[in-house]
C-alpha cells in the first residue's frame, strides 16, 4: 500500500508540472498565433482547464510536504498540550471544510456536464468542475494521512 501511494506522489508531482508547462505552451502558442494574425482562442481555454487541474494538484502536493503557509504566532507560545489540540481542531476545521469542496464540486460537475466548455463541443464543463471535486478529496486524503501521522508521533511522545 505504502508503494502505490509513494507511485501515486510521483505520478501527481509529474502530471502537476505537465499541466503547468502546457499551460504555459498553449498561452505562448495563443500569443504568437495573435501576433501572426490568425488568433487560436482555444488555448486561454485550454490552459484555463490545465491551471484548476494544477492548481489543486499543486495545493496538495505543498500541503503533503508543509509548504503552505501557516500563522503559528499564537500557537508558538502555547503549552504542548494546547498547542496539540490547537493543531488536531485545524485539522478537523480542513477536513470539514474539504468534505463540503468535495460535495459541492461533484455537485457542480454533475449539474454542468451538458454544458460545453467556453463552446468547445466536444469538451464538458464537468472536466474543469470536477478538479473540485477530485483536488478536495487528494487534499482530504493528505489531511487524513497527517492526522494519523500526528496520532502516532504524539502517541510516542507519551
Amino acid at each position: 500500500m505504502r508503494r502505490a501511494y509513494e507511485l501515486f506522489i510521483r505520478l501527481e508531482a509529474i502530471l502537476a508540472g505537465t499541466l503547468l508547462m502546457l499551460m504555459v505552451g498553449l498561452i505562448f502558442t495563443g500569443g504568437i498565433a495573435r501576433m501572426m494574425r490568425n488568433p487560436l482562442n482555444w488555448t486561454i481555454d485550454l490552459a484555463t482547464c490545465f491551471f484548476a487541474w494544477a492548481c489543486f494538484l499543486c495545493a496538495d502536493i505543498a500541503w503533503r510536504n508543509d509548504r503552505l503557509m501557516t500563522l503559528d504566532l499564537f500557537s508558538d507560545h502555547q503549552s504542548p498540550t494546547v498547542r496539540r489540540s490547537l493543531n488536531y481542531a485545524n485539522y478537523a476545521i480542513i477536513s470539514c471544510f474539504l468534505l463540503y469542496v468535495i460535495y459541492a464540486g461533484a455537485w457542480l460537475s454533475w449539474v454542468s456536464r451538458a454544458r460545453s466548455f467556453q463552446g468547445i463541443p466536444s469538451i464538458s464543463y464537468s472536466w474543469v468542475t470536477m478538479s473540485i471535486a477530485v483536488g478536495g478529496l487528494l487534499l482530504l486524503i493528505t489531511t487524513i494521512i497527517k492526522v494519523v501521522q500526528a496520532v502516532r508521533r504524539d502517541r510516542q511522545e507519551q
